[in-house]
C-alpha cells in the first residue's frame, strides 16, 4: 500500500510540471497511474488529497532548504541587518519552489474543498506542526523576537505567499494584456512585493521590541 501510495504522488508531481492544479482531473490521474478512479481513491480520499499530500512534502523539503541557506544564527547587527538577511533568505527560498507556491495557492480555494473531516483534522495538524518548526527557525536566528511574533510571522508569511503567487502565473491573454499596457512583469513583481513585505514585519517587530 505505501509503495502504491508513493507511486500516485509521484505521477501527481509529473503531471503538476506540465499543467495546474485546477487543469488535473482525477480520472487522468487515474489513468496516467495505471489504475481505475476507484482504486485510487482506496489509497487517497479524493484528487485533492492526493494534492495536499504533495503540499505537505514540498513543506517539509522547504524548510530544509530554508534552513540550509540561513545556515548558523548570527551575532545581532545594526540597521536591522539580521531581520532583512532571514526574511530575504525566506522569500528567496519560496520564489525557488514554484510547485510550493502554487498548492498553497490552491489550498484554500481548490484543495481544501473535498477532503473528509479525518484527513482534514490530520493535514491541518501537520500544517500547524511545520509553521511552527518555521517559527522555531527564525526565532534561532532572531531570539530578540517574542515567540507570538515569530508564530505570526510564519503563518503570515504563507498566505502572503498563497495569496499572491497566483498573480505571478497570469494566463497568456492576460499576460498579453499586462504587457501591452505596460504592468510590471508579473513574477517579478511578485517577488519584489515578498522581499519588502516580509522584510517590512520583521523590522516592524524588531523596532517594536527595542523601540
Amino acid at each position: 500500500m505505501a509503495a502504491r501510495r508513493v507511486a500516485i504522488k509521484t505521477v501527481a508531481r509529473e503531471m503538476l510540471a506540465e499543467k495546474s492544479v485546477a487543469e488535473i482531473s482525477l480520472r487522468e490521474l487515474s489513468d496516467r497511474v495505471g489504475l481505475a478512479k476507484s482504486n485510487v481513491l482506496r489509497y487517497y480520499d479524493s484528487r485533492e488529497a492526493i494534492f495536499l499530500e504533495v503540499l505537505d512534502e514540498e513543506f517539509v523539503m522547504w524548510l530544509s532548504d530554508v534552513e540550509e541557506r540561513l545556515g548558523r544564527p548570527r551575532a545581532r547587527k545594526p540597521a536591522y541587518a539580521n531581520e532583512i538577511r532571514v526574511a530575504t533568505v525566506i522569500a528567496d527560498s519560496l520564489l525557488t519552489r514554484p510547485l510550493f507556491g502554487e498548492l498553497l495557492g490552491s489550498m484554500a480555494s481548490v484543495l481544501e474543498r473535498n477532503i473528509s473531516h479525518d484527513f482534514a483534522r490530520d493535514f491541518k495538524a501537520r500544517t500547524m506542526a511545520r509553521m511552527a518548526s518555521l517559527a522555531e527557525l527564525v526565532g534561532r536566528h532572531l531570539p530578540w523576537l517574542p515567540a507570538e511574533f515569530t508564530a505570526f510571522f510564519a503563518e503570515g508569511s504563507l498566505m502572503l505567499t498563497a495569496g499572491g503567487y497566483p498573480f505571478s502565473v497570469p494566463t497568456e491573454p492576460v499576460r498579453a494584456a499586462i504587457e501591452q499596457i505596460g504592468l510590471p512583469d508579473p513574477g517579478q513583481r511578485f517577488g519584489e512585493g515578498l522581499r519588502v513585505g516580509l522584510q517590512t514585519w520583521l523590522i516592524g517587530a524588531a523596532a517594536q521590541t527595542n523601540p
